[in-house]
């Protein structure tokens, strides 16, 4: 089969939908298909295919992490599609490159299948003053719908897609596929010991500290701020525990000064950007991975901190239920209180309880891998041919 992934961002980005897209070509190629990635490229002077990568001239939106946006009319990128003649579109992101996706798909009368990976409701902040949130927010569900309207099958990493689906006015089913994750990649026993104890000390981190990390684009939406005040609120020097925020954003410095306003700022350390294949030995130093994001669907960072054996302290999600199961892999927490004890019972674990934990966090992500992915998505791919194939012929377009 060949099939075509448009997204908006993809070479020299690190973000979850990067991550999923890659693993999905690798996945798919591993199993034997063809694929062409179509991607939006800042540095690009010129349209260039490049390793099964269409790459795409566009202009870096600052504002959205250097997301490139380019326009969604192209003939020559229509030209390079057409030339690769894919059996399914698969589009990831909605802007330029996914509209473009949508329209080579109904150009060339092939089944289109759209991804949501994000939650667009809380990152609306980026593109719309506090004023004209609610008209954006309006403007965002219509957009979300015709494109979902266009689309053959919808798929999503969590329940929270469906049910933004259905806060846009589409009802369709939604196949649920959680994010990939590179297993071997953040396999803990091939992190040596001694990268561990190095990155523990760089940071100031004692051998007695229980270290806790998050690790993420620093914007509001991923609520580090939240972690912060309970942090504040429950936890003392006396507790000997440290919390690393791995990764940088627009709001790293607005949270440096609300971690020193806090009080907290000799037990906070910010990393500052990691490169993504440095991550393993970082995840792999630390004993706790904590998020209070509720704009995530799936998140990847979370897995790749699980892969490596790090059992997961969760905010409450009910739309995320099921990811991390209490007292299994991770823990759930509700408020302040709730986190402090479970940090105090974890710190009162013997050490094979901490590792029976440990092991459950590694084993529990262990199918997410990118060929199990490819495996998924193939089944939604025939779905979508099948559907497809049964439309009034009048509606149908040759391939040419």
């Amino acid at each position: 089969m060949k099939i075509s992934l448009f997204t908006e961002t993809y070479i020299s980005s690190i973000n979850g939908v990067v991550t999923h897209v890659r693993a999905l070509k690798s996945g798919l190629e591993a199993l034997g298909h063809e694929v062409l990635v179509v991607c939006a490229l800042p540095e690009a002077k010129q349209y260039y295919v490049k390793d099964g990568v269409l790459c795409c001239p566009s202009v870096s939106f600052k504002k959205i992490y250097n997301y490139g946006v380019a326009t969604p009319i192209s003939p020559i990128r229509y030209k390079y599609i057409k030339e690769f003649n894919p059996d399914i579109i698969h589009i990831h992101t909605e802007f330029g490159v996914g509209y473009s996706g949508a329209m080579a798909a109904k150009s060339l009368g092939v089944p289109l299948v759209y991804t949501m990976h994000t939650m667009y409701d809380d990152y609306l902040y980026y593109i719309a003053s506090r004023r004209l949130i609610n008209i954006a927010k309006k403007t965002a569900h219509a957009y979300a719908k015709i494109l979902a309207e266009k689309a053959t099958c919808l798929t999503g990493p969590s329940k929270k897609v469906e049910e933004f689906f259905k806060s846009c006015g589409v009802y369709k089913h939604v196949h649920i596929i959680p994010n990939p994750v590179e297993v071997e990649a953040f396999n803990p026993n091939c992190i040596s010991g001694s990268k561990k104890t190095d990155i523990r000390k760089k940071f100031g981190v004692l051998d007695d500290d229980l270290l806790l990390c998050f690790c993420g684009r620093l914007g509001r939406e991923k609520s580090v701020d939240v972690i912060l005040k309970y942090w504040s609120e429950v936890i003392n020097k006396n507790d000997h525990c440290k919390l690393l925020i791995l990764g940088d954003g627009p709001s790293i410095t607005e949270l440096k000064h609300y971690a020193k306003t806090l009080g907290i700022d000799k037990q906070v350390i910010f990393s500052g950007k990691i490169p993504h294949e440095e991550l393993p030995p970082y995840y792999a130093s630390c004993d706790l991975y904590i998020t209070a994001s509720l704009s995530d669907t799936n998140s990847i960072s979370m897995l790749e901190a699980m892969a490596t054996g790090l059992p997961v302290l969760h905010i409450y999600d009910k739309l995320n239920a099921g990811q991390v199961v209490d007292g299994i892999n991770g823990f759930i927490y509700k408020n302040a209180h709730e986190m402090k004890a479970i940090i105090d019972k974890y710190k009162a674990f013997s050490e094979e309880d901490k590792l029976t934990l440990k092991k459950n966090s590694r084993n529990s992500v262990l199918k997410f891998d990118g060929v199990n992915l490819a495996n998924n998505l193939l089944n939604v791919y025939v779905e979508a041919l099948n559907i497809y194939s049964k439309k009034p012929k009048s509606r149908l377009k040759t391939k040419n």
